[in-house]
């Protein structure tokens, strides 16, 4: 739909940028934090590991004033659980729990609102070598965890995340790398390891309603809108399978406290449905969600399966994810839009039509917490650090999401990945984000100056202005 003249943002509207723990943090073993996941998994060769990353840690300060420069509304981070919590000792760790009350503070000092994701895939690997997951018990883990966040920092943030993509976690298990053993869960135990995590997830939000906590709270997930290859009703049905096995079986089960009825038949036919104990429905219904979080970079083609084997296919750029499944689906090439030099999609359309769909699916508020163009970043001898190519990619998807406004989409904040120049999961420093660079390597640390681009200066207008106009 095209209109005589596109809505404003709103006033209030939440201008941000978002980093993770452990891609950006560093201080892996420094006042208290214990090991996680990604400090002991198996990741890509010859890059950069997350030892150091890009030394938030010690350079939160320096790195929240220039987001006050920038003009950041808003600032999403997570909290290391390793940081807060020594599990196998049974107790706080008081230094991890005052760097986040520093980091947060900083941001309240600097007219910054901290949005916090409580969990972006660093599950503490003492837990891990319990079975993680797959474990029931690493839920009352989970609330313990939270509970301490509740208790420590909820009269400060008001905007919390839960999970990040938890869709990621369980449909592309060796994403964050793979175990010392190099053996990934079953198909099946997958999950299992999802159910449990729905649940942890409710728990936590019906734990911060009954607190009566002066926030939100929601999921995070990634999330995209689904093509047919052709006007084949064969790929039709395929692309619907792929939408509703990758995001809506998620949400639904996040926002309606329920398992999505295809989700459940395609479980049950191939065998995979979990263990459910009698009190899991009513720990599903109980935690019902403010607002919707979604990290959008790109959206995908389908076709019919073959089912002669040949459906399955990395992605392209990224040979640790398999996409198309045999009997569900198969990935297609789509003529009408572009690509990121890792090959990934650049659809700014495909933004505005998944905001639709989310919001005519659930009818909740919308804060985007990813999106953004990941490329190597040239120094020039004067300095200057030009992304002109990420800033087009923003100016096109900021355009989409003021187009999703006008057509009644409640989007309440933008938050780019990512504020500084983090460690990419796959190609390290190599595959740059941010509007910060960071001077750094995978070979070395140099000085970790931080510099600011183009796309900085570009950004900091955009936010002065209230948008592009």
């Amino acid at each position: 739909m095209q209109y005589k003249q596109l809505s404003a943002f709103p006033e209030k509207f939440l201008w941000g940028a978002s980093i993770s723990a452990y891609q950006a943090e560093g201080a892996y073993q420094e006042d208290g934090k214990q090991p996680s996941i990604i400090d002991k998994y198996q990741h890509t060769e010859g890059v950069a590991n997350f030892e150091f990353a890009s030394d938030f840690y010690h350079h939160y300060k320096e790195d929240i004033q220039l987001f006050k420069e920038l003009g950041l509304k808003a600032f999403r981070f997570s909290i290391a659980w390793t940081r807060i919590m020594d599990i196998e000792n049974n107790k706080t760790n008081q230094k991890g729990i005052a760097f986040y009350h520093q980091v947060i503070d900083e941001c309240l000092n600097q007219g910054i609102e901290p949005i916090v994701t409580m969990y972006h895939f660093d599950l503490p690997y003492f837990l891990e070598e319990q079975g993680g997951w797959l474990n029931r018990e690493t839920i009352d883990y989970f609330v313990d965890y939270v509970q301490v966040l509740f208790a420590e920092y909820g009269d400060k943030v008001n905007y919390w995340l839960t999970i990040n993509e938890q869709n990621t976690m369980i449909l592309h298990p060796g994403a964050i790398g793979l175990p010392p053993s190099g053996e990934l869960p079953s198909k099946k135990e997958l999950f299992q390891i999802n159910h449990h995590v729905l649940l942890a997830q409710a728990k936590v939000i019906h734990l911060y309603h009954q607190l009566k906590l002066k926030g939100k709270i929601g999921p995070a997930i990634n999330l995209t809108a689904m093509y047919q290859a052709t006007s084949s009703p064969e790929d039709a049905i395929a692309a619907h399978n792929w939408e509703t096995l990758r995001g809506w079986s998620f949400l639904d089960a996040a926002v309606r406290g329920k398992y999505n009825y295809l989700f459940e038949n395609y479980l049950n036919d191939r065998g995979l449905y979990p263990k459910i104990e009698a009190e899991d429905q009513a720990i599903l219904s109980s935690g019902k969600p403010d607002f919707i979080a979604i990290n959008y970079y790109s959206t995908a083609t389908i076709a019919a399966s073959k089912n002669d084997g040949s459906d399955v296919s990395a992605r392209a750029g990224d040979q640790q994810i398999m996409l198309g499944e045999e009997g569900v689906y198969r990935a297609a090439e789509n003529p009408y839009v572009d690509k990121t030099p890792y090959g990934w999609v650049v659809d700014p359309t495909g933004l505005r039509l998944t905001l639709r769909k989310l919001y005519d699916r659930y009818d909740l508020p919308i804060l985007i917490t990813e999106n953004g163009y990941g490329a190597p970043d040239i120094v020039e001898e004067d300095g200057r650090i030009n992304d002109q190519d990420r800033i087009d990619y923003l100016a096109k998807h900021i355009l989409a999401i003021q187009e999703a406004l006008t057509d009644g989409v409640d989007v309440f904040g933008y938050l780019p990945w990512s504020a500084i120049d983090v460690v990419s999961t796959h190609q390290g420093f190599n595959k740059r984000y941010g509007f910060i660079y960071v001077d750094r390597t995978d070979e070395g640390l140099k000085e970790l100056k931080r510099m600011k681009k183009e796309s900085f200066f570009w950004y900091q207008k955009v936010i002065a202005r209230n948008g592009l106009a």
